[in-house]
């Protein structure tokens, strides 16, 4: 609580004694004006965040500048000025881009075709033309794309029984085959489960929502009911796979991390309790199949990467995150990378903040000035991405290592001046550069390693969409059977692959691997998985029949 003081009290003040409240106050007004700033800047952020666009590309954030710095930014002193004659000649003989014969034809070519003729009677051909004086030219083709809502085929299996008639075989029975069921007494098929989790995990809809999209078409079916046939093919089919695609990921020289909150409801603590998804990804950069493998956990602890990475030797891209880096100073022969995106991101923020009609305050800001140095490492970053590792190296050595130690000695430079609000995002910033330099160095000693962690957001954007529609998970057993599908899924997605009939495929094949024991050896699932070149052709093209 500030002291506050009278007329009369401060006339009786000596000289020094008012100096000394004026400075306090001057302190105190100092830090208010401070405090103002940075709750403006957040304000700005917030409604920024919540109504503008996200994105931390300098060219988006500054788009606001563009109607000021469109001049300079596109001027060319080289270029000359066109002639009017010359400007109305090339609008007028712009040739345009010609269309590709045949084009449509191959774009529907794999889609099941149905011909509808559109002939001329002959009674109106005789009218025309008179009896006998036309004859039939090339057909014109034209082609059209119908859709169907879902279509559902009830199987009637027909068992054939035998009975024996003789006296050696009276009342012996031979029965038929019984189909193979994914679960006993079920009517759920391969290609009826494949569209519950392609509509679930790829297209993210809840699955109630599933559930009133097939009775629309015919078809009631719960939404526990689907739930249950989702947590028993993830437990009994696709763990295996799920094994073998940790086990495959780990060897990887170069790997990525990340996790984000989520509500499970039942899990044995207070409710809003937060948990979490973990994801881990072979890094990007890598000359290996891409894997992506999601780890539900209740908290953040350290105790889970720990675990997760007590096999892995090589380097772990990820944010700032103390528990990796008390994972790498724990580990032996675990290295520790940052991520340049997230060294990017709060100067962003600031720019963001700044609001629109700011063009020269933005400019000639630290963050602007930042993001610029940054910019220009990630354009120089993104011609590499084709070269080999050794390749990418040598060039990260020779053109990108001067830039990014330039920007480390400009933001030590900047932060010892004190000109920036302490708690601002550009100080924020700032501090996150200046503590993680190491860490946002480590791209530059190794050609596998990216320049950001941005595949692992990647990776969580299509499980973070599917939250936002969901909400919460009911129970630890359904978070569980998630983690597994979702790396299915997504790491079909990211070898290319066509995820309904992937899905189909593995729900068709793995029933028949199960072992009387009840398990599948990984021994044998190395065609199954998402990077084999073995696949029926359903699971790589885009063929719908």
């Amino acid at each position: 609580m500030c002291q506050k003081y009278t007329p009369d009290e401060l006339n009786r003040m000596n000289h020094d004694t008012k100096n000394k409240v004026i400075c306090q106050m001057q302190d105190r007004l100092d830090k208010l004006e401070h405090d103002y700033e940075n709750l403006i800047e957040q304000i700005r952020l917030a409604d920024q965040q919540r109504y503008g666009r996200h994105t931390e590309s300098l060219d988006a954030i500054t788009g606001q500048l563009s109607f000021f710095n469109e001049a300079e930014a596109c001027y060319d002193a080289q270029h000359p000025e066109p002639t009017v004659d010359e400007v109305i000649e090339d609008a007028l003989k712009k040739p345009r881009k010609p269309k590709k014969k045949g084009q449509r034809e191959e774009d529907l070519k794999d889609f099941p075709q149905e011909e509808i003729p559109h002939d001329v009677s002959k009674e109106k051909l005789i009218n025309t033309f008179g009896e006998g004086n036309y004859k039939s030219m090339p057909d014109e083709i034209c082609w059209q794309l119908r859709f169907e809502p879902a279509k559902w085929i009830a199987e009637k299996h027909i068992i054939k029984v035998y009975v024996g008639t003789d006296g050696l075989h009276q009342d012996e029975f031979l029965r038929g085959d019984h189909p193979g069921t994914l679960f006993r007494g079920s009517i759920a098929t391969a290609s009826l489960e494949a569209a519950i989790i392609n509509a679930k995990y790829v297209n993210s809809n809840p699955l109630d929502r599933v559930s009133r999209d097939f009775k629309a078409n015919g078809l009631t079916l719960s939404k526990q009911t689907m739930s249950n046939w989702t947590v028993w093919s993830s437990e009994r089919f696709f763990q295996p796979v799920y094994d073998l695609m940790k086990k495959c990921q780990l060897k990887a020289h170069v790997n990525q991390c990340d996790e984000t909150p989520l509500e499970v409801i039942h899990d044995g603590r207070p409710a809003g309790s937060k948990s979490y998804m973990w994801v881990h990804l072979t890094g990007e950069l890598s000359d290996v199949p891409p894997i992506v493998v999601y780890e539900y956990q209740k908290t953040r602890h350290s105790g889970h990467p720990k675990e997760y990475y007590k096999n892995f030797n090589g380097i772990l891209m990820t944010d700032g995150l103390e528990q990796y880096h008390k994972l790498a100073r724990e580990q032996e022969g675990i290295m520790n990378a940052n991520c340049f995106a997230h060294a990017r991101r709060h100067f962003a923020n600031a720019i963001k903040a700044m609001g629109k009609g700011n063009a020269e305050a933005v400019k000639s800001s630290a963050a602007y000035k930042a993001l610029v140095r940054i910019g220009a490492i990630y354009d120089l970053e993104n011609t590499l991405k084709n070269l080999s590792p050794q390749e990418r190296l040598k060039e990260r050595q020779a053109s990108i290592r001067p830039l990014v130690e330039e920007y480390f000695a400009w933001v030590k430079d900047t932060f010892r001046q004190g000109q920036i609000l302490p708690k601002s995002e550009t100080a924020k910033g700032l501090a996150y550069s200046i503590n993680q330099e190491e860490y946002l160095k480590v791209f530059l000693t190794d050609g596998e390693v990216p320049i950001d962690d941005s595949a692992s957001e990647r990776a969580l954007r299509n499980f973070t969409i599917g939250r936002k529609n969901w909400m919460t998970i009911n129970t630890v057993r359904g978070a569980q059977a998630s983690a597994i599908i979702y790396s299915i899924t997504e790491t079909a997605r990211a070898n290319n692959l066509n995820v309904y009939y992937y899905i189909k495929h593995l729900l068709t094949e793995l029933p028949q691997l199960i072992d009387k024991n009840g398990n599948i050896e990984q021994s044998v699932l190395e065609p199954l998985m998402p990077w084999s070149k073995t696949l029926p052709a359903d699971c790589y093209s885009k063929r719908r029949s």
